[in-house]
């Protein structure tokens, strides 16, 4: 089969659903991110610090063509990943595409449960008010996000209630459970 494929805001689910998902296909779970990041030999932070968001984006753009290429994997992608239009390319043509989606609110909430300090540690939400940043970037991405092949709000439901959502809309000769 082709590739399931997790996009979606950061904090929307996309690592947890990609776990379970990987674990009841049996499909192996590649995190664009992460392949980022061992290629960069430097983390996400770092990137933006450095070189900036654009040299970051074209590396995102080089992994994601890469991945979708393949077949029979699950990818997690990065938050802003579907935004750009060749990207979204790829996804939408190498697999199935679900986006997570949350409330701003639940969003903020998941980042500042992951960091104790209560300050925002993603780069795009760096400044005085990261729900409002959230909000913004949010809007921003409404259009893109809407163009993935299903997309399942997670604000209410458990990591395995989101996976079963997706694998009840995969095609039939899908893997569902091992």
């Amino acid at each position: 089969m082709d590739n399931i494929i997790l996009v979606g805001f950061m904090a929307s689910g996309k690592s947890h659903v990609g776990r379970i998902l990987s674990e009841r296909t049996g499909m192996p779970l590649v995190d664009a991110d992460s392949v980022i990041v061992e290629r960069a030999g430097k983390s996400i932070e770092q990137i933006f610090a450095d070189e900036g968001e654009a040299v970051f984006r074209a590396l995102e753009r080089e992994v994601i063509a890469e991945l979708c290429s393949d077949k029979g994997q699950i990818i997690s992608a990065g938050g802003g990943a579907f935004v750009d239009p060749d990207n979204r390319r790829a996804m939408l043509a190498g697999g199935m595409v679900f986006c997570l989606q949350a409330r701003p609110e639940t969003i903020y909430h998941r980042l500042k449960l992951d960091n104790e300090t209560g300050q925002a540690v993603r780069p795009l939400l760096a400044g005085p008010d990261p729900l409002r940043r959230i909000r913004e970037l949010l809007a921003q991405r409404a259009e893109a996000y809407g163009q993935a092949h299903h997309c399942i709000d997670t604000d209410e439901l458990t990591p395995e209630e989101v996976v079963e959502q997706a694998l009840n809309l995969l095609p039939t000769d899908a893997p569902s459970s091992t």
